[in-house]
C-alpha cells in the first residue's frame, strides 16, 4: 500500500468513526433500544433509492435535469440508514469504519448511475444489506467525495438532532421555515459556517435555532 493511500484511508477512517458515533448517538435520541427494535434500515435505503432516481432522472420519454445538489443529499440519508446496519453486524466500530473506509475508496467502477443506484437498492431489497461500493459509485459520479460525504452527513445529522428537541416524533416539528424548508436552510447556514471548526456542531445548532420560526 503506497502512503498516500494509507494517509487517505486513515483520514476516511477517522472521518467515518466520527459518524459512526453521531449516528448512534441521533439513532439513541429516537429510541435508547434501538439496536433491539428491529428497524428495518434496508428498507429505508431502498425507499431514498427510488425517490433518488426521481431526482436523477430515468424517463426517457421527457426532458429531466439532474438535481445534483438532492440526489447528494439522499446519498447522504441512505448513509445514515447504511451507517445503522453497519452498526447492527456485532463487529467493533473500529473494524466497521476500517472496512467502510476500503469500500468508499474502492467503489465498482461502474459508470452508469442508474445502475450503480440499482446495485445499491439490489443489496438491500435481497441481503437487506448496505453495499457500501455501489454507494462510492454514486458519489463518484455525483462529484462528491468523502469530505464532502462528511460535511453534508454532520450538517444532516445536526439537523435531525435539532428536528428531534423541537417535536419531529410528535408532529410539533415546523418543517418550512418562512417560504423555505428546513433542509434548505440547513444547506445556506452550512456554507456560512467553517465545517473543520471543533464545535462545527454546535454552531450549525445555535444556528439552525435563530432561524426557526417558533
Amino acid at each position: 500500500m503506497s502512503e498516500k493511500l494509507s494517509t487517505a484511508l486513515s483520514l476516511a477512517e477517522k472521518q467515518i468513526s466520527q459518524m459512526l458515533v453521531m449516528q448512534d448517538a441521533m439513532n439513541s435520541r429516537v429510541s435508547d433500544t434501538w439496536r433491539e427494535n428491529g428497524y428495518e434500515w434496508y428498507r429505508a435505503i431502498w425507499v431514498e433509492c427510488a425517490e433518488m432516481l426521481d431526482h436523477h432522472g430515468w424517463k426517457w420519454w421527457k426532458h429531466q435535469e439532474i438535481d445534483v445538489a438532492q440526489v447528494q443529499l439522499e446519498l447522504v440519508d441512505i448513509f445514515h440508514f447504511g451507517l445503522s446496519l453497519r452498526l447492527l453486524s456485532g463487529d467493533s466500530a473500529e473494524l466497521i469504519a476500517s472496512e467502510l473506509a476500503k469500500e468508499l475508496h474502492q467503489g465498482t467502477a461502474e459508470s452508469d448511475f442508474k445502475i450503480a443506484l440499482e446495485n445499491l437498492a439490489s443489496a438491500a431489497v435481497s441481503n437487506k444489506a448496505f453495499d457500501a461500493k455501489a454507494l462510492a459509485d454514486c458519489m463518484s459520479l455525483m462529484n462528491m467525495d468523502l469530505d464532502e460525504l462528511f460535511r453534508q452527513y454532520v450538517g444532516k445529522n445536526t439537523l435531525n438532532f435539532f428536528r428531534q428537541d423541537h417535536g419531529y416524533k410528535e408532529g410539533s416539528y415546523i418543517k418550512e421555515w418562512h417560504g423555505e424548508e428546513d433542509n434548505e436552510v440547513l444547506a445556506k447556514l452550512v456554507t456560512t459556517l467553517d465545517t473543520s471548526a471543533e464545535d462545527f456542531q454546535q454552531q450549525l445548532y445555535q444556528a439552525l435555532e435563530e432561524k426557526y420560526p417558533a
